[in-house]
């Protein structure tokens, strides 16, 4: 048992002397334990999971190999602190292939990450300090306001609702939190919502940064997985890179979860502090890992099928939970479908009720064990994601048919 004293060690940042005390159960945990419960009780009844935010299937053959030639080769063995010279390139050709960006200067305008989520952590890091102002979409990802918070920051959120197609309304940001804000961070297409930002949007923000001193952080782990048209950055957008980052992700797009590998690109300045601030944090992703990110950024058509895959999967998912009453549309991007969450379900003259997404997701976990992730910061909602796991289209059919034929037994009411 640890000394008494180590309790009054820990930081403010993470609880200070009530650090580990809490009986709060964070979100995912419940879903894990409701999943665990519900298929204890039900052996019977097969889990159905649609809360999965990662892709189902391995990286494409022509990644793996990559990798595997590359970590037998001793060049490859060492540190690579801010990135090989492989990667950056790869990526700058990424954005004007895929996005119509042109002129990326891969030597000042990119650094690799070990996965998005790192590069969130730290570039709080490069601009926040006490009382400064972050703002940050919800429903939404929180690991940069999270580190924001961390060295005395606040974060100020903007709610994503369906009167305004899940864009923030950034008139209605009051003008105090204005002046004290130092970055925005967007993220589109949108986890939850499944929404797409337009250029016409971006635009705005990039006036909204400069009329306010504040720079943008847009979070594109999902950019290239869209349905139609073509696939949107930021960066597009004239005057961006005057203020903007963008930080892509291979996790998403082209099944690399667990290869923890993507970059940051835009901002010269804000790439050269990120980059500073990750020299003291990290000694970069291994190199070999990084020549198999910049032969899967070499082969566009990958994500390509992949978001395929999930727009065929979205099509039939949007029809099973319209039949059953869900006001679901299609998404423009992403895999995540998110509906308003009913009010409750009746079957056989019983009613249930939910006060809640988070009552609702729990119920239909332990009643028919199909697990969702619940979002009630704007509304009550749950998110369904097409990254259930399935042998082949006859397996995906299946899967899909008895969503249909679990919910058909009940009348919701909206």
């Amino acid at each position: 048992m640890s000394d008494p004293y180590i309790q009054e060690l820990f930081a403010e940042r993470i609880g200070g002397n009530q650090y580990g005390k809490s009986t709060a159960i964070y979100k995912f945990e419940k879903i894990k334990r409701a999943k665990k419960a519900a298929m204890t009780a039900k052996p019977e009844v097969t889990l159905i999971d649609m809360g999965v935010g990662e892709p189902d299937e391995m990286a494409f053959p022509v990644v793996v190999e990559t990798l595997q030639a590359e970590a037998a080769k001793p060049e490859n063995r060492g540190y690579a602190d801010n990135g090989g010279d492989a990667f950056k390139h790869a990526a700058a050709r990424y954005m004007e292939e895929v996005f119509g960006v042109k002129g990326i200067d891969a030597e000042s305008e990119v650094i690799h990450s070990i996965g998005s989520k790192t590069a969130l952590t730290m570039l709080p890091a490069c601009f926040i300090n006490p009382g400064d102002v972050v703002l940050m979409t919800v429903p939404g990802y929180p690991v940069l306001g999270s580190h924001a918070k961390f060295y005395g920051g606040e974060v100020y959120n903007m709610p994503l609702e369906a009167a305004n197609n899940f864009l923030p309304d950034l008139q209605a940001i009051p003008s105090e939190v204005c002046a004290k804000a130092k970055m925005m961070v967007l993220n589109y297409p949108n986890n939850p919502t499944g929404a797409s930002a337009t250029r016409e949007f971006y635009l705005e923000a990039i006036e909204f940064a400069k009329a306010n001193d504040l720079i943008i952080v847009q979070d594109a782990a999902y950019a290239s997985l869209i349905f139609n048209g073509e696939p949107q950055s930021i960066l597009q957008v004239e005057g961006a890179k005057d203020v903007a980052v963008e930080l892509h992700s291979l996790s998403k797009s082209y099944n690399m979860t667990g290869w923890r590998i993507g970059f940051v690109v835009g901002n010269p300045l804000i790439v050269k502090a990120y980059g500073d601030m990750k020299d003291n944090s990290d000694s970069g992703q291994f190199l070999a890992i990084q020549k198999a990110g910049a032969a899967a950024l070499e082969h566009p058509e990958i994500t390509e099928a992949i978001a395929a895959k999930y727009s065929r999967r979205m099509d039939h998912l949007v029809e099973i939970l319209g039949a059953s009453g869900f006001n679901a549309t299609k998404p423009e991007g992403s895999f995540f479908l998110y509906v308003a969450a009913p009010k409750s379900a009746t079957l056989a003259g019983e009613t249930e009720s939910f006060e809640n997404g988070e009552a609702f997701s729990h119920w239909l976990i332990t009643n028919e064990l199909i697990s969702t992730v619940p979002w009630d910061d704007c509304g009550h909602f749950v998110r369904f994601s097409v990254t259930f796991a399935a042998e082949g289209l006859e397996g995906e059919a299946s899967i899909l048919k008895e969503i249909g034929t679990r919910l058909a037994k009940y009348q919701f009411e909206f």
